[in-house]
């Protein structure tokens, strides 16, 4: 049975699940953050230890400006909210990505993550303004400035997720089969799942389905 340490996930699916059921992206977005909170539940309760979810790629300011707004501000409400209840439960929350947002949200986002630092019950790492592409062009600059050797010990010591074990798997909601610019290194061996439901209709059960599944894959890592 393979033990699962680290769960990172694309939630597709937001803005389909919004036209399709409300005619609106927005409701759709909405709607995501309920699974969000049934997803943190479930991990807890299964002792997974680092879930990493992308919440906005670099590529997502292509959006209209509208929905940017709007995705932005429910991310303010659900700190605003649910800070005080995510550290009792002892979850910290790291965000990764290039934080090139408000005044106001950058500021939240320093407080969330310093009121939750100790905590080590399941560690959160929210992919914001995040892009594969873009991080290891950074990790590759600071080893080049620092004139250190480019390897892949130093590669990883400059990468947003320092000190972050490589994911054990990848669920993608939202029947897209693509990575997006999502960790393209540290999924180099992963285990990867597409799941047809979009993320608002992603359930505990189909989460726990795939943990299951995962769990009794053969992972070779390049051996037989």
């Amino acid at each position: 049975m393979n033990p699962i340490n680290h769960v990172a996930i694309i939630m597709d699916g937001n803005g389909r699940w919004g036209l399709k059921y409300k005619n609106s992206r927005n409701a759709g977005h909405k709607a995501g953050i309920n699974t969000v909170e049934k997803i943190i539940k479930e991990s807890i309760r299964r002792k997974i230890k680092f879930l990493t979810l992308y919440a906005f790629s670099t590529e997502n300011w292509k959006r209209p400006q509208k929905e940017v707004n709007y995705l932005f501000n429910l991310l303010e409400t659900f700190l605003k909210n649910r800070i005080e209840d995510l550290n009792k439960q002892k979850i910290k929350l790291k965000v990764i990505g290039f934080k090139k947002f408000s005044k106001k949200l950058n500021k939240l986002l320093r407080i969330s993550e310093k009121k939750t630092l100790k905590n080590k019950k399941l560690q959160i790492n929210l992919a914001l303004n995040y892009g594969s592409k873009i991080e290891l062009l950074y990790a590759f600059k600071n080893i080049i400035k620092k004139n250190e050797k480019i390897n892949e010990k130093n590669i990883n010591r400059y990468l947003l997720t320092k000190n972050i074990p490589e994911p054990d798997l990848l669920i993608r909601t939202g029947n897209t089969k693509r990575l997006s610019n999502f960790l393209l290194w540290q999924l180099a061996y992963s285990e990867i799942y597409f799941e047809k439901k979009l993320w608002p209709d992603f359930t505990e059960s189909d989460y726990g389905k795939i943990l299951e599944k995962f769990k009794k894959t053969k992972r070779n890592f390049g051996n037989i």
